[in-house]
């Protein structure tokens, strides 16, 4: 199997119309600008794209879309994850068959499984398609599960297709041990960041970010992404500063927080599903007038 790395992986919102059905017209639109704004790969439904709130069918049209509206210039991965394995299994198998250059899966919603269960739940949706496949992981969305080091090397063995951990966990010592020991039987094992905070994580050998912040600040993500790749670590530490203070905006209200910064670029994605909640009015406009305060956004683009 040919090595396929993801890059800096865009992750798209899901678009809706103020009647909640998808806005497949913004979806079109939101694409291209995350193609021409630097994305080598782009992952979707994740959870910054409102996954979980997505019906199935709904999840398989926005794939298919997406991969249509790409077409082929660069890679799709599809986030294959549910409470049911066999129902994660077949989306993925769905993907791959649709055109999605790899899988990425987490933990299963709502349970909270035993590692053994986790193994099973994982080589199951692996073992189901033949490309390249990722687990992610965020203890803090998936509170009572995480991967660990153990699960990885297991996963190795029962995987062939298994290309390596999209962590968020931020926990900088399992991300080294994850690397030494995951390395040695798999050279080209991969750890991609799940967070921009890609100084750390480049340091200790992340090779790839999953990068929901690039729909507000494209080209400074971008930047940061290309200073780590180049181990240019100390260079790249003012801009993971400005990314961290970007970050710590939008994170409150999740993917609502997300859209109302996509709101105040120009790049109106609607609103969000329930049980989330929209960004109140006030809240809208403190949020656009302190990311209109901030100097490090000026050169990023507005409106599509």
């Amino acid at each position: 199997m040919s090595i396929f790395e993801p890059g800096l992986v865009h992750t798209p919102v899901t678009p809706f119309t103020r009647d909640n059905r998808i806005d497949f017209d913004a979806c079109g639109r939101l694409i291209e600008f995350h193609l021409r704004h630097g994305a080598d790969s782009l992952a979707l439904p994740m959870h910054a794209g409102e996954s979980v709130s997505l019906t199935d069918n709904e999840r398989r049209e926005l794939l298919q879309h997406a991969i249509q509206q790409v077409k082929g210039r660069v890679p799709v991965i599809a986030h294959a994850s549910d409470s049911g394995t066999s129902i994660a299994a077949a989306f993925a198998r769905y993907a791959e068959e649709t055109g999605a250059a790899a899988i990425v899966s987490t933990t299963p919603y709502y349970w909270t499984p035993p590692p053994a269960m986790v193994l099973e739940h994982f080589a199951q949706i692996g073992s189901a398609v033949r490309v390249p496949f990722f687990v992610y992981n965020a203890p803090d969305e998936m509170a009572g599960t995480k991967i660990t080091t153990e699960l990885a090397l297991q996963l190795m063995e029962r995987l062939p297709n298994f290309a390596g951990v999209v962590d968020s966990s931020l926990d900088w010592q399992f991300m080294v041990e994850l690397v030494d020991l995951a390395r040695r039987p798999r050279p080209d094992f991969q750890l991609l960041s799940g967070a921009e905070y890609m100084v750390s994580a480049g340091a200790i050998g992340a090779q790839g970010l999953f990068a929901p912040l690039a729909a507000i600040a494209p080209r400074r993500v971008r930047e940061l992404y290309d200073l780590c790749r180049k181990d240019q670590l100390f260079e790249a530490r003012k801009v993971q500063e400005d990314i961290a203070a970007l970050r710590q905006l939008v994170k409150k209200a999740g993917a609502a927080s997300l859209k109302s910064a996509l709101r105040a670029m120009g790049r109106d994605c609607g609103p969000v599903r329930l049980p989330l909640l929209p960004v109140g009015e006030v809240e809208s406009g403190q949020l656009a007038e302190r990311l209109a305060a901030m100097a490090s956004l000026r050169a990023e683009p507005r409106g599509w």
